[in-house]
């Protein structure tokens, strides 16, 4: 998340991983090396102890490639279907179920502790770094370092260095240890430094939280982490459903909850068409490919998936691979006649619902929360089915409103 792979057009990554170093930074300011000085300065003052400085940051130089990745425009059509076929797969169903066969006495107590179930942290597990394959192969620091240094999130970053100099005083892992993503994560579950620094756990007692290598602590850490988040014990997350044809659209959105019984009432059924439960555990119901794609009812853990990663792309593909890790059935076809917009036609479309004043903000091709909201009060407006997924019919329609 955190951790994501799109494909970057081959001109874009050209011209930007060529640009100087001083294009993708603020002028004016200091150079990097009078700059890390700084730092050293002003982490010292924050308790960093020298000892720690002098390991983790001599020698450090600035990477533009690493502001350049920071920079790209890496968008591109891609359905939820789509994105969660390539993520959410058979291999790693099974890989999921392995590993918690293989550390079951480890994922037992922590869910007597924490609550989580054992299939909601395997998902990450999974999705994250593929149990450790794929966690990264970038020195961690030269990252932060080099992000703090620009100006797009200098703050963030300085901090996120910061936390991560905590990391290494505190004895968890050496500066050689740390390597990861570009965007500075740590470990087999992708933890910022500051997550790292504050919830990660030394679960198999021996003195050092080191989610890079032990199982026990990237289990009891991503727990703990996902507590901290908001996750409730003893609830459920996600559920595929079917929905019928004259439900009222407008009550499908994150933002609208009612008791399961609403839902049941209105003739929405488990996807196997047999009736919901009946009683008062409150859901939303989620589209995110309209009211032919697939449906969820999302229940308040959902909110967690949501603070982990914001895509709901990928905050559902992983709610939903933890219930296939549950031995939930694979997702209905549902969604396979519905049309994806390109990035150029959501331009279009964010462009036609600013001039009609129902949007603010950037005209992205991006189809996030903000945009959805948008659609669905057009879709109100122009008395279609409100069920926030754009269409080149509502385009159609809001070229014709004068």
């Amino acid at each position: 998340m955190h951790r994501r792979v799109h494909l970057v057009v081959a001109v874009l990554i050209l011209a930007v991983s060529t640009a100087p170093a001083f294009a993708l930074t603020c002028p004016p300011g200091p150079g990097f090396e009078r700059w890390l000085e700084d730092f050293k300065q002003e982490a010292a003052a924050q308790g960093i102890s020298q000892a720690t400085i002098k390991s983790a940051l001599r020698g450090m130089t600035f990477d533009p490639g690493i502001v350049a990745r920071d920079r790209r425009q890496s968008f591109f059509a891609q359905s939820f279907l789509d994105f969660s076929r390539k993520l959410a797969t058979l291999n790693r169903v099974q890989s999921g179920q392995n590993q918690i066969a293989k550390h079951r006495p480890t994922f037992d107590a922590v869910e007597k502790q924490h609550g989580v179930p054992a299939s909601v942290i395997a998902a990450f597990w999974a999705l994250e770094s593929d149990f450790g394959v794929g966690m990264g192969n970038l020195p961690v620091l030269r990252s932060l370092a080099s992000l703090a240094y620009d100006c797009r999130r200098s703050d963030m970053f300085r901090f996120e260095l910061t936390e991560a100099l905590r990391i290494i005083d505190r004895g968890d892992l050496t500066p050689d240890e740390m390597i990861g993503s570009w965007a500075g994560e740590l470990g087999q579950t992708q933890f910022l430094p500051s997550h790292y620094y504050k919830h990660a756990v030394d679960y198999d007692g021996d003195g050092r939280r080191n989610l890079m290598k032990s199982a026990p602590d990237i289990i009891a850490s991503s727990a703990a982490f996902l507590v901290s988040l908001g996750w409730i014990r003893g609830q459920p997350w996600l559920e595929e459903v079917r929905v019928p044809a004259n439900l009222d659209w407008a009550q499908a959105d994150l933002a609208v909850q009612h008791p399961r019984s609403y839902w049941a009432n209105a003739g929405v059924t488990r996807a196997d068409g047999r009736p919901l439960a009946s009683d008062a555990m409150p859901a939303s119901l989620l589209l995110l490919m309209g009211r032919k794609g697939p449906a969820f009812l999302a229940y308040p853990n959902f909110h967690a998936y949501l603070k982990w990663n914001q895509s709901l792309n990928y905050a559902t593909t992983a709610a939903y691979l933890a219930t296939r890790i549950d031995g939930a059935s694979a997702m209905s076809r549902a969604g396979t006649d519905v049309t994806v917009l390109t990035s150029d036609q959501l331009k279009e479309l964010q462009s036609l619902l600013v001039q009609r004043g129902l949007k603010q903000g950037e005209i992205d091709g991006k189809l996030g929360a903000a945009t959805r909201g948008a659609v669905k009060a057009a879709q109100v407006k122009l008395g279609l089915p409100a069920d926030s997924y754009p269409t080149l019919d509502l385009i159609e329609r809001l070229r014709a409103l004068h």
